[in-house]
This record gives C-alpha cells, sequence and structure tokens, in this order.
C-alpha cells in the first residue's frame, strides 16, 4: 500500500450488509455517543464483558468511525493509543475486557499518564447485578472497584449505571482527558447496561457544548515579569520540553529564540521541540544533559523552561550542589496533575516567575511582550566526523539510516536509551516523537504502530529503533500493523541482554568486591538466540537478519525502508555489540546531515 492511501484500512474488516435496526440496545446508544464525540479508532483485545459494545460498533455503526483495531494483548493496545496521540495530539480509544484486561494494560495506562496525552480507556464489568452474573466468569469479571487498579495514574473514572449517565461519562471522559494537563481516562461498562433493550435511540448531547476549554491565559503581570527578565538577560537559556506537534508552534519557539538569541536545550526525553541543527541549539540531546547544555545552563541568567521534565533534577545535574544562581521561568500547568501516589511529578523546582499555562500558549504572548536582544549568536565549534564504525553499533544503524533516508520523511517513533543524541537531527516536530514516558520495556512497538496510523497520508514514515527487551516483550504490536496495512520499519537493536541491568549489576558488583563477571547472568537472552526477523516473519511482516557484519548494516536498513515506504511492515534484527553510545557532547551531528 502507498502510505498515502489511505483507502486500504477501511477494507480490512468489512462487515456484511445488516438490516434496518429496529430495536436499540444500550451498546448502540453508547457507540453513537462515540461517534459523535469524534472518536476516530478504538484498538482492543476482545472479551465477553463488552460483547454487546463490541456488536454495536460492527453490526450498528458499520465499524467506522470508531473503527476497531484489533491487537493480540492488552498493553499494545493502550499503547497503540498512546502512540496515535503522540504523533497527532488528537485522542483515540482503546477497550480492555473487564479487570482482567485492565490489570494487563497498566503498564501501558502508566506510559500514557506520564507522558500526559490524551486517552480514553473504556473497560467493562461482568454485570453489577449480581442476580445477572452467569455461574463461576462474570464473578471473576467482577471487581467493586475496577478503577482503583488505575485510579492513580488516571485523571478520572466513572461507571456509569444508565445510558444518560454512559453520555455523560464520555462527555466529561473526553473532556478530562483533553483538557491541559491532559492524561487517560477509564470508562467502565456494565455488561448488563450494554445488553439491556432500550427502545428508541435517546437523544445525544451535543459535544460542542461540552468541548474542552482551552489553555489559560498566563496574568499580565506575571507575562510582564518574565518578559522584563528575559528581555534584559546576559544569557538566556530555554528549555524547550512537552510541546504540541504544531508546526506553528514549533517555527514561534524558534522566532522567541532568534528574538532573544537564547541557548536552546532540548532531550531525548520527549518529542522534537526545536531544530537540533540551529546555530542556538546547545549541544546533542540526551536523556540527561550533555557537557555543552550543562555549560549553557549554568553560565545562564536567565532560564524560560517550558514543561520541562524535571526542573528541579536537570538545575542539580547543571549546578550540582551550589544554589541556582538564575532566575527561572516556568511555563507549565503541570502541576494541576500532580498526585501522591506517583513521583512522576519529579522534584519541586525553583521558580522566580511561574506562568500557568502550555508552552504553546506562552510562547507567542512571551514573543511579542520581549524587547529582541542585540547580542552576537553564538556559533557552535566547528563539526567532528563521526567515525566510521568498525563493529555493529548504535553508531553504524545511525549512519545507515541517515544515507538511506536522503530526501525521504521520517517519524523516529522510539529511541533505545544507549543512543547519541548526535547522530541524527530533528529539523521538524514529527521527526521524533521522544521516549515512552513511564519508563517501562515493552511500549515502543505499540507506539511505532499508533503513530502509523496517526501518520496515513502524510507520506513520513514512522521508524521505531527499539532494544531487544522492548521489542520481544510487546512484538505482537507487528501482526496489527500488517493486518490492517500500517506501514512501519523497526529497527531492533538487539545485544541480546537485558543490558541496562547488566550495567546495574556490575556496580553492585564493584561496590562489594564481587566478580564482575558474573553480571550476565539473568540478563542475557541467548543459548537459545531469539530469531527476531522469523517472529516478525509469522505475523505477517518482512523479517530482516540477524544483521551481524557491519558492511550488512546499510543494505538492510535500505531494504527496510524500501518495505515500509511500499506500506509494508519491516522488522531488522540488528546484532549490536552490548554497551551504550555515550552521548558526548563534542561529537557534533552536523558532520552527518540527512
Amino acid at each position: 500500500m502507498n502510505p498515502k492511501d489511505t483507502t486500504t484500512l477501511a477494507a480490512v474488516e468489512k462487515p456484511v450488509a445488516f438490516p434496518e435496526q429496529k430495536e436499540i440496545w444500550g451498546s448502540d446508544a453508547i457507540s453513537a455517543m462515540l461517534r459523535a464525540l469524534d472518536v476516530p479508532y478504538l484498538a482492543l483485545n476482545p472479551g465477553a464483558s463488552f460483547r454487546g459494545l463490541h456488536d454495536s460498533l460492527v453490526n450498528y455503526l458499520g465499524n467506522d468511525a470508531p473503527r476497531m483495531l484489533l491487537c493480540i494483548h492488552e498493553e499494545v493496545a493502550v499503547a497503540i493509543a498512546h502512540g496515535y496521540a503522540k504523533a497527532s495530539d488528537r485522542m483515540m480509544g482503546a477497550v480492555v475486557h473487564s479487570n482482567v484486561g485492565l490489570m494487563h494494560a497498566t503498564m501501558a495506562v502508566f506510559n500514557a499518564w506520564c507522558d500526559r496525552v490524551p486517552l480514553l480507556l473504556l473497560g467493562a464489568t461482568g454485570p453489577w447485578d449480581a442476580a445477572k452474573r452467569r455461574p463461576w466468569i462474570d464473578w471473576i469479571h467482577t471487581a467493586s472497584d475496577q478503577g482503583a487498579l488505575i485510579r492513580d495514574y488516571t485523571k478520572w473514572d466513572n461507571q456509569p449505571a444508565s445510558v444518560p449517565a454512559a453520555f455523560e461519562a464520555l462527555l466529561r471522559g473526553v473532556q478530562i482527558a483533553n483538557t491541559a494537563p491532559r492524561g487517560p481516562v477509564y470508562v467502565n461498562l456494565d455488561a448488563a447496561l450494554q445488553e439491556a433493550k432500550i427502545g428508541p435511540l435517546p437523544e445525544l448531547p451535543d459535544p460542542a457544548r461540552f468541548a474542552p476549554a482551552g489553555s489559560p491565559q498566563p496574568s499580565r503581570e506575571q507575562l510582564a515579569r518574565a518578559a522584563a527578565l528575559l528581555s534584559d538577560a546576559r544569557a538566556p537559556v530555554i528549555l524547550a520540553g512537552r510541546c504540541t506537534r504544531s508546526l506553528e508552534a514549533w517555527n514561534e519557539r524558534v522566532a522567541l529564540a532568534e528574538k532573544l538569541q537564547a541557548s536552546v536545550v532540548t532531550d531525548l526525553k520527549q518529542a522534537a521541540a526545536f531544530p537540533t541543527d540551529h546555530v542556538l541549539h546547545a549541544g546533542a540531546p540526551g536523556l540527561f544533559l550533555g557537557a555543552d547544555a550543562s555549560r549553557a545552563i549554568r553560565e545562564a541568567d536567565v532560564i524560560l523552561a517550558l514543561d520541562w521534565i524535571d526542573l528541579a533534577g536537570t538545575l542539580k545535574q547543571a549546578y550540582g550542589a551550589d544554589p541556582v544562581r538564575a532566575n527561572v521561568i516556568n511555563v507549565s500547568c503541570d502541576m494541576h496533575l500532580h498526585r501522591g501516589w506517583s513521583m512522576d511529578h519529579q522534584a519541586l523546582p525553583p521558580a522566580d516567575v511561574v506562568l500557568l499555562t502550555q508552552p504553546d500558549a506562552a510562547v507567542p504572548l512571551l514573543k511579542e511582550a520581549c524587547a529582541a536582544r542585540r547580542a552576537a549568536p553564538s556559533r557552535k565549534a566547528p563539526a567532528a566526523a563521526l567515525p566510521e564504525p568498525t563493529e555493529v553499533s548504535l553508531l553504524a544503524i545511525a549512519l545507515a539510516l541517515d544515507k538511506a533516508t536522503r530526501g525521504a520523511d521520517l517519524c523516529i517513533t522510539k529511541l533505545p536509551l544507549g543512543w547519541n543524541g548526535a547522530y541524527r537531527h530533528f529539523r521538524h516536530p514529527l521527526d521524533y516523537l521522544g521516549q515512552d514516558g513511564g519508563g517501562g520495556v515493552g511500549a515502543g512497538p505499540g507506539l511505532t504502530v499508533g503513530a502509523s496510523l496517526a501518520l496515513q497520508g502524510t507520506g513520513r514514515i514512522p521508524v521505531g529503533i527499539v532494544g531487544d527487551g522492548d521489542f520481544l516483550m510487546c512484538n505482537t504490536a507487528v501482526w496489527t500493523a500488517a493486518h490492517y496495512r500500517l506501514p512501519a520499519l523497526f529497527i531492533v537493536c538487539n545485544n541480546r541482554s537485558f543490558y541496562n541491568d547488566e550495567v546495574h549489576q556490575e556496580r553492585v558488583a564493584k561496590e562489594r568486591s564481587r566478580p564482575v563477571e558474573n553480571k550476565w547472568i539473568g540478563q542475557r537472552m541467548i543459548d537459545p538466540d531469539i530469531d527476531i526477523a522469523a517472529i516478525a516473519r509469522a505475523q505477517g511482516a518482512e523479517g530482516i537478519g540477524p544483521v551481524t557484519r557491519v558492511q550488512e548494516v546499510a543494505p538492510a536498513v535500505a531494504r527496510g525502508l524500501e518495505i515500509a515506504q511500499a506500506g509494508k511492515v519491516a522488522v531488522i534484527d540488528v546484532r549490536v555489540l552490548p554497551g551504550y553510545d555515550a552521548n558526548i557532547s563534542g561529537v557534533a551531528a552536523a558532520a552527518h546531515k540527512r
């Protein structure tokens, strides 16, 4: 399939014609409300607890708007919805089967929560009325408070007891999920409610009257104070964090940085927020600060943080035990979401000015209010050439990808922990989508498939560069992509180990004067090796590899890209050496432009 062809997905699972609906059931009304709310897709693994809703989606709506996507695991279903939101800034839904399906999905829900993406999660329960439960199975699929399983990392949950209550729950849930700071919500549907005959379809509320509010505007006083600090700054720095995929907002950030002649820092935890080869960008992005970024922050007298993840931790990395000397302007409304169970809110940062809004709302106002600084822009040091790799490594993959994709639009949906941020420039908000949010393992495949779903019609190819552990945990997302003709390229950096934990075991062994030679035990996936390319082929994708020699990397990547550009799914098993490519700021990516 051509990536610009959006008709194939609709043809994959097309229902046979069904007669005119003379009787309306509870789940028919609920599905009609989902359509009115413009929920485009529902990713799901089937379950009897929502068999009524499943029937309505197929035989009442015709499996269109929303369209179902079959997944082999609930964690994949939620990860697909997560990836879709990351690439589109738009919410879709996932459906999980009662308490047991929700238990499978919890890690992916936590990822979506930490990543602040909107997600409508629909659940179901065996009939709440005990007299209506089937023996055994309905009892073990019913919980007294199902939402409690994920209440500490969702914005809101509800279990409506009637169709009008279900309408309100869906309206409120969508409104809350899409109100900044955004996040997942959970609506649990009683199986008996779904399967009750209700007569005529009730009048649907108008979703436009329940739309989420726009981003709040900062106070004039705080805005003026922030603008004064930035206008008078000697060495301002912008930390570009959580931002939308809007190209207009991207250009506004660039314009503000250029007006202020401010150094800009980005990281790899979040999606692309500023062009990494811009003269004002400080060093290569990483999961932690590189030397250039640390230096820029230490030397700054004013720091503008745009919804930056872990602002306090970043300042600690730069300043160490010294006090933060710079004036800090924190643009974020994330504190509205901070709770007590999870520590994803990070340490409490100092701030001299707080603009309680989203970066996209604050940046144009700041650009208008700030005076232009006439300081000459800093000049980057001449780019140091990256060494030609002699072994199969992340560097070899990066160079091969750069060579194969010159002139092509990619969307990097995930990067492995060891990736060096200097290896590839990001020049568009869709060039890179960031990490998974919660720091678990297994999200990469689903995020990539969800991004592919969102990128239909754009001609942009999603590329997930994932670790072997990440891929193997939830690799059945490959089947969903192949089944629904969603193009994707997976490059599996396969060191045959949960290597991050080898590093931890080595550190502990050294501290305890114990043999580091044992660090691999309980970590390495060897004897037998896992044939990742065969796993891909078994699910309808093209499997390439294992790639074991450095001269094989470039042809494999080029072939994988060709397959994805033809509308199919390719998975490349690259047997990289264990280890991390240090994110050294002195190694400039500009030497290897796409």
